[in-house]
């Protein structure tokens, strides 16, 4: 592959090669531009310079027709006379139609390979996120997550944290006194975002087993990395779940993955398609923890790429951070499009040949203005570029192909059938079951030793002593309210040594 991924040819003849160099490709990027720009063409083009550079890709499918990767171009598709006059056109001799090694994912497993992740893996800061909680619920998240953590209870699935829920919210007056408030109201709040989040399609993303970092970063016999495909149009009808899901995934690759420092290329290449989600609504708080992951995880040898209509979706101190540039045309037809234009144009490292701004306005579909970094990561200079044609299928593949690679998968087997081991929700209802069935012996020896008394009171039985007979009754009496107390006892007792570590985004550190 060499050293750099071939882009498309730039200057006024478009013979200039642009290349993205591969040492730089972990320092992230952003494709931008309206919609039938060309977008999903650079981001295809992209993952293929990539993945036969031997890196890994993790991109998400919105509209379903990225699945053509798996499928090579052919001569009969309808834009292949144009591809070919553009290879020659901008010089790349290695232009050749080919396939790609694909993994299929899917949350609702319909459509690739189940992924799915634990409750306690998320954690209290990306599912507050997702269940659009204030910060008082979130506050009472947190204190379940503390108890679970605290009393070894696996949250795994969404019925183990309902049932947790209904355990806080049974023994809150204990609790509050420990943690902090916690009211009625907050809990059934966050058990109706439960349910909303379940009817949503929540509940096929939280169990077991969980996905495994290693199956998204594979490279095949050959040396080419795996282009990791998540369906998403289905997905993306619940933006919130979407958005939370993939900023999950990132802070994942960003915890687990150990410190490369300046590799020759990156481990892992992560595409986040309609990334104004990721922070529309988004609080202050997340916004600054999703830029630190950002500015470290490329440490980590990840390069992540933000693909959006607008570059003014992305906060202004992430946008800084994205080195590599490819801005498709955008159109400015009101005021605010005009100030968005501009302030697109002023982010570029300017070139004496033409106008920035104007260049972002009137390029084509199929071109863009773009700036890769250089020699010591320093800007390139803005340069108009015909992008080069893709290899793979242009548009979906169809269902027999995308059936026939899901049983091809090297992962094929391993998530599709799902695990529900003992967890909170079995732990709680033992527990729950033991206090009863203590409760019950309880009353049954208060009756018993009621009768005894009434028995000796009578003079029909005489059992030694009259204060020996108080002292059984007065035992008796405490029995039952000392089993359910000491049950509740047991459930507050401080295990801090069990405590589990969470990472900056609040997910379980695993294997820790």
């Amino acid at each position: 592959m060499g050293e750099a991924i071939f882009i498309g040819g730039g200057g006024p003849d478009y013979a200039t090669p642009q290349e993205m160099l591969l040492k730089y490709g972990n320092r992230h990027g952003l494709i931008a531009g309206a919609t039938g720009t060309g977008k999903t063409v650079t981001l295809q083009i992209l993952a293929e310079g990539f993945s036969d550079a031997g890196v890994p890709v993790i991109l998400s499918d919105i509209k379903g027709d990225v699945s053509g990767m798996a499928v090579a171009g052919h001569a009969g598709q309808k834009p292949h006379e144009a591809f070919t006059a553009r290879a020659a056109r901008i010089g790349f001799d290695g232009f050749r139609y080919d396939a790609f090694p694909v993994i299929f994912w899917d949350i609702f497993g319909a459509q690739g390979h189940p992924m799915r992740t634990t409750v306690s893996e998320m954690g209290p800061l990306l599912l507050s996120r997702l269940m659009a909680l204030s910060d008082a619920q979130e506050g009472v998240l947190n204190i379940v997550f503390r108890v679970a953590d605290e009393e070894a209870l696996p949250l795994l699935d969404l019925k183990d944290l309902q049932a947790l829920l209904t355990f806080v919210g049974e023994n809150a007056r204990d609790l509050s006194l420990r943690y902090g408030n916690v009211t009625a109201a907050s809990v059934g709040a966050i058990q109706r975002a439960l349910l909303v989040l379940e009817n949503q399609g929540g509940a096929h993303f939280f169990g077991e087993p969980a996905l495994d970092l290693a199956d998204l970063m594979r490279v095949t016999p050959e040396g080419r990395g795996h282009v990791n495909i998540l369906a998403a149009d289905k997905l993306v009808q619940s933006p919130r779940l979407y958005a939370t899901f993939l900023l999950w995934l990132l802070s994942e690759l960003f915890e687990e993955l150990p410190e490369v420092g300046n590799p020759d290329k990156p481990r892992l290449v992560f595409f986040f398609d309609e990334a104004h989600l990721l922070f529309d609504d988004a609080p202050k708080a997340l916004v600054d923890k999703v830029e630190q992951v950002a500015r470290l995880i490329r440490s980590k040898g990840v390069g992540v790429y933000f693909i959006t209509q607008n570059p003014d979706d992305v906060p202004e101190d992430i946008l800084g951070q994205l080195g590599n540039r490819f801005q498709h045309a955008l159109r400015a037809f009101t005021a605010r499009d005009q100030r968005a234009l501009k302030r697109a144009a002023e982010t570029y490292r300017p070139n004496p040949r033409f106008d920035t701004m104007e260049a972002i306005r009137d390029v084509g579909t199929g071109e863009a203005v773009t700036s890769l970094l250089e020699g010591k990561g320093v800007p390139g200079v803005v340069e108009r570029t015909l992008i080069r044609p893709p290899a793979t299928q242009l548009g979906p593949c169809d269902e027999a192909t995308r059936h026939a690679v899901i049983k091809a998968s090297p992962v094929a087997g391993k998530y599709e059938a799902a695990i529900d081991r003992r967890s909170a929700f079995e732990m709680l209802a033992a527990r729950a079951e033991a206090a009863a069935k203590e409760a019950e012996e309880a009353e049954a020896r208060a009756t018993a030793e009621q009768e005894a008394a009434r028995e000796f009171t009578a003079a029909r039985r005489y059992s030694g002593s009259a204060q020996a007979g108080r002292t059984r009754r007065g035992a008796a009496t405490e029995s039952l309210g000392g089993a359910i107390a000491s049950a509740v006892v047991k459930e507050l007792q401080g295990t801090t040594g069990r405590r589990l570590v969470r990472g900056l985004l609040g997910g379980l550190f695993r294997g820790r």
